[in-house]
C-alpha cells in the first residue's frame, strides 16, 4: 500500500512540475512581448522627435525668410516717403544739402547777422593773454597771367522729369513659378516683343493667385536698372494697382500685343536706355501715377493707353497708386 501511495504522489509531482515550467515559459515569453512592444515604443517616439524638429526648423526658416522679404517692401517705402519729402521741400523753396553718412537731406541755412555779432564780441572780451598777436602783412606775390580758358560747350539741355521718361510696354507672362528661395516672390518669364523673354521677379505671391499670372497680358516697365532679388536679376517690373491691402495687376487694351508701347496723353514718350538710380526719376514719377474713377491708369490725371487700342486698367481698384 505504501508502494503504491509513493508512486502516485511521486508521478502527481512531476505533473505540478511539468505544469509549473510551462505557466513559467508562458510568462517568460510573455515578458519578452512586452520589453519588445516597449522597445518599439521607444524607438516611434524617438522618431517622431526627429520629424517634429525638422518641421519646426522648416517653420522657422520659411518665417525668416517672410521677415526679410516685409523688411525690403519698409526699407524701399521708406525711401519712397524720403524722396517725397525732398520733392516737397524743394517745392517750397528749400535748399537741401546732401549730408556725408546720412539717407536725407538737410536744409540749408545761412548764419544771421546776430550770430555774426556774437561771434564779434566773443574775439573782443578775449583775455590778451589768449588774444593772437596780429601776423605780419603778407609778403606780395607775383600774380601770374591766366590765359583766357576755352569756351566749354554748353551741356545738352536734359529731359524733364515726367512719365515719358518712363519705357512702359505691353508684355505676355509666359513662364511663371515661385521663386526658389523666396515663398512670397514670383519668378517670371514675359515677353517684351524682344528677341528673348525677360527675366522678372515680382511680389505678388500674397496678392495674386499663381494661375492668375500664367499667359497674362500684363504692362511693364523695362528700363529700370536690372537688380538681383534673392541671387536673381529682376530685368523689369510688372506694374500694378496698390493698396496696402490689395494689389491689381494693370491690364493693356484688348487687342494689344507684347512689345505694344505705352503712352500718356499730353506728355512726348522719350524714355532714357536704362533709368538712372542717382536721379530719382521713378520716384519722382510715382506719386502721380494713379487709377481715376474710372479704374484707368493715369499719369497726373492723363491716361495712359496704346494708341488705337485702348487705355490701361486695373480690375477694381479706385484712385488708388500705380507701381
Amino acid at each position: 500500500m505504501l508502494r503504491i501511495t509513493s508512486t502516485v504522489s511521486r508521478k502527481y509531482g512531476i505533473v505540478n512540475f511539468l505544469r509549473n515550467k510551462k505557466s513559467i515559459k508562458t510568462r517568460m515569453t510573455s515578458l519578452q512581448q512586452i520589453v519588445e512592444n516597449n522597445e518599439c515604443a521607444l524607438a516611434l517616439a524617438d522618431s517622431l522627435q526627429e520629424m517634429m524638429a525638422g518641421i519646426q526648423s522648416q517653420l522657422v526658416l520659411r518665417k525668416k525668410q517672410e521677415l526679410i522679404a516685409e523688411n525690403a517692401a519698409l526699407e524701399k517705402e521708406i525711401e519712397e516717403a524720403l524722396t517725397q519729402l525732398v520733392q516737397l521741400e524743394v517745392k517750397n523753396g528749400k535748399k537741401q544739402i546732401l549730408v556725408p553718412g546720412a539717407r536725407t537731406f538737410s536744409t540749408d541755412a545761412a548764419p544771421d547777422a546776430g550770430s555774426k555779432t556774437a561771434a564779434a564780441n566773443a574775439s573782443s572780451n578775449m583775455p590778451a593773454s589768449e588774444a593772437k598777436a596780429p601776423s605780419a602783412p603778407p609778403k606780395e606775390k607775383k600774380v601770374k597771367e591766366k590765359k583766357p580758358a576755352a569756351e566749354k560747350p554748353s551741356p545738352v539741355a536734359e529731359a524733364p522729369v515726367d512719365v515719358g521718361r518712363l519705357d512702359l510696354r505691353v508684355g505676355k507672362i509666359v513662364e511663371v513659378g515661385r521663386h526658389p528661395d523666396a515663398d512670397s516672390l514670383y519668378l517670371e518669364k514675359i515677353d517684351c516683343g524682344e528677341a528673348a523673354p525677360r527675366t522678372v521677379v515680382s511680389g505678388l505671391v500674397k496678392f495674386v493667385p499663381l494661375e492668375e499670372m500664367q499667359n497674362r497680358m500684363v504692362v511693364v516697365m523695362c528700363n529700370l536698372k536690372p537688380a538681383k532679388m534673392r541671387g536673381v536679376t529682376s530685368e523689369a517690373m510688372v506694374m500694378c494697382a496698390s493698396t496696402p491691402d490689395k494689389v491689381e495687376v494693370l491690364s493693356p487694351p484688348v487687342g494689344a500685343v507684347p512689345g505694344d508701347l505705352v503712352h500718356c496723353e499730353g506728355y512726348t514718350r522719350q524714355p532714357d536706355a536704362q533709368l538712372n538710380p542717382k536721379k530719382k526719376v521713378f520716384e519722382t514719377c510715382a506719386p502721380d501715377l494713379m487709377t481715376n474713377a474710372d479704374l484707368v491708369a493715369c499719369y497726373k490725371g492723363s491716361a495712359l493707353h496704346v494708341p488705337g487700342k485702348g487705355n490701361v486698367v486695373s480690375q477694381s481698384l479706385k484712385n488708388v497708386n500705380v507701381k
